[in-house]
């Protein structure tokens, strides 16, 4: 495992990090407490040593089962969450105000609740778990983080980029305080690399490249035949002829494996850390084997300037979100 530096923080974090949101349960049919435990603990045993989570996820769940593992470690991890809207719209709505998404109530409530569900007595990244940057000028979020900080509850700020938006979030950082962005990053969505990688580079922000497999699309494992459980929320992301869509799209991204890019999961984890502004990759990982494919990406190694060059024509603007 090869670490890095999450930004201003000054925190060298895993450039793996443990995505978790499968771990919640709710909406990833099949997760198991047990086998999500296991998982984590082989993680940090590969070098893991970045979580990230969030009160949404499983409504606490995915925190209780991080928190009870951080019980069973020794060792020392940065796990970062986030505060859910007030009014649960994900994205936010641009017609969206601060007061019905984070009130200064609704934000120090949520952290204390995290808190509680990690068993800690502070948070090393708090991050909106949405955003909008007309909110920006409005001091009662900022006065909400402030409090936190003075409490000792949370050491630093974070945003989690609105889906396919990765400009909206700079103008927030324009006050100082935010340290980190999460953001979509992956061979079909690239659109960070144009404005926002170049302002967390001059301004030492850090990023968090999510959903760096396009919720399953890069693991060539997703055809039209391809079934989910009932109830698992890729029923409704990949409904229609969008598994026909995504297996032709990713088809073209054969050329990627050789050498020592043994699968297109590898090659689309390697495509993310091959760009330096990234200080991680969160990948959901809810079994032993995903953690172990995963991790073997993390040897330092880039996809060749070759193959980074021709995933330019790959790019493919498409928001499965809708």
């Amino acid at each position: 495992m090869r670490y890095r530096r999450l930004g201003r923080t000054g925190y060298m974090v895993s450039e793996l990090g443990f995505g978790a949101w499968g771990i919640g349960a709710t909406q990833w049919i099949g997760a198991k407490d047990d086998v999500s435990l296991k998982a984590l603990h082989r993680a940090v045993e590969l070098g893991l040593s970045f979580i990230d989570t969030a009160l949404a996820y499983g409504d606490g769940h995915s925190e209780r089962i991080v928190g009870k593992f951080l019980k069973e470690t020794k060792d020392k991890l940065i796990v970062a969450t986030k505060i859910p809207p007030r009014n649960l719209h994900w994205p936010a709505a641009d017609y969206s105000s601060l007061e019905e998404v984070f009130p200064m109530e609704h934000v120090i409530a949520s952290t204390e609740t995290s808190l509680n569900n990690l068993g800690v007595e502070c948070i090393d990244l708090q991050q909106f778990h949405v955003w909008n940057d007309r909110w920006t000028p409005q001091s009662e979020w900022r006065q909400a983080i402030e409090k936190l900080k003075a409490a000792g509850k949370i050491r630093y700020l974070g945003i989690s980029i609105n889906d396919y938006q990765p400009e909206n979030g700079i103008a927030a950082a324009e006050t100082g305080l935010i340290d980190c962005f999460q953001v979509i990053y992956n061979i079909f969505e690239q659109t960070p690399e144009q404005r926002l990688f170049p302002y967390c580079e001059k301004n030492d922000i850090g990023i968090i490249a999510r959903v760096p497999l396009d919720e399953g699309s890069l693991t060539g494992r997703i055809d039209e035949n391809t079934a989910f459980p009932p109830g698992d929320w890729r029923n409704d992301y990949f409904r229609g002829n969008r598994r026909r869509e995504v297996a032709e799209h990713v088809g073209r991204l054969r050329f990627l494996i050789h050498d020592e890019v043994k699968n297109l999961p590898q090659a689309a984890l390697r495509f993310c850390l091959s760009n330096p502004a990234v200080s991680t990759v969160i990948a959901g990982m809810r079994s032993i084997e995903h953690v172990e494919e995963n991790c073997a990406v993390c040897d330092g190694r880039s996809l060749p300037k070759d193959d980074l060059l021709a995933l330019r024509s790959h790019q493919w603007p498409h928001n499965y979100y809708d």
